[in-house]
């Protein structure tokens, strides 16, 4: 299941997880962020249960993309125990996404 973040939830839902956490920090406006949304959404399928993978709209939930400085998106960050572990700016493969990933489920 595809998570949905906001300002609202992010605390609970990404930061108190006991699951590694990935938040695709997109906006609908973004070529590249809709070019990616497919394999976001097969991440999460395919990792339900291991890990909680989410989108965050950057336009609506603004002071979350500035608490982590996202200047350029989409950005995805991965998030274990709190704390931010891995980003990755920009369109990328989706297994590197998964390899990325699956490195902080160990």
């Amino acid at each position: 299941m595809e998570y949905k973040f906001t300002s609202a939830d992010f605390e609970k839902e990404v930061l108190q997880s006991d699951k590694p956490v990935l938040v695709d920090f997109f906006a609908d406006w973004c070529g590249p962020c809709k070019m990616m949304a497919p394999v976001v959404e097969q991440l999460a399928e395919e990792l339900e249960g291991k890990a909680k993978v989410g989108k965050l709209n950057i336009d609506e939930n603004m002071d979350i993309a500035e608490k982590y400085r996202v200047m350029n998106i989409p950005t995805f960050l991965i998030f274990k125990d709190g704390q931010e572990k891995e980003r990755i700016v920009g369109a990328v493969s989706k297994n590197e996404l998964k390899n990325k990933l699956e490195q902080t489920l160990a």
